[in-house]
């Protein structure tokens, strides 16, 4: 098994440098990393269940695709790669925002990064990767506001960090 470099960045997500991915959380160092949030007609919103072996938030919830671009590998580029490695989906995401957070995920790992946030557009179901996602649910806010109030546990932490501002993004960007 290869390691995973990720892009250390600065305040203003300026590349920094590069570590060992698992080195960089065990630090909890600051760098970039995507979250891709695929929605259907409906304004649904596909979830997906992180595989239960993840080196980390291991059987959670979260968007429908997240990871970290490779050294000199655009953040976009990284996303559509992610997606159809992760879910077997093709899609265009369009950047929506950048968001940054620091939070302690377990194992003795932090995560502190730089989300850049991509929103995209299917009515097609995933084909999951085993190796990276358990399961997969669409749904609207609505759902998704009661299981985060009643069940926060069961969702990562950049998860809760984002979703109602994708949505409020998706509501103000989406013509249906």
């Amino acid at each position: 098994m290869s390691l995973e470099n990720v892009i250390l960045v600065d305040e203003q997500d300026q590349a920094v440098g590069t570590m060992e991915k698992m080195e960089a959380h065990r630090q909890g160092l600051l760098h970039r990393a995507f979250s891709v949030f695929m929605f259907d007609g409906e304004k649904r919103l596909l979830l997906q269940q992180r595989a239960l072996h993840k080196y980390h938030s291991a059987g959670l919830w979260t968007n429908t695709c997240c990871s970290h671009p490779r050294p000199d590998e655009a953040t976009v580029t990284a996303a559509i790669r992610r997606l159809e490695e992760e879910m077997g989906l093709q899609a265009a995401p369009a950047p929506a925002f950048t968001f940054r957070y620091r939070a302690t995920v377990g194992g003795g790992l932090i995560e502190h990064e730089i989300d850049h946030v991509f929103v995209a557009y299917s009515n097609q179901d995933p084909i999951l990767n085993p190796d990276e996602a358990a399961d997969f649910r669409w749904a609207g806010l609505e759902e998704i506001e009661r299981w985060v109030t009643t069940q926060p546990q069961r969702f990562t932490a950049w998860f809760k960090h984002s979703y109602r501002r994708v949505f409020a993004y998706v509501e103000d960007h989406y013509s249906t």
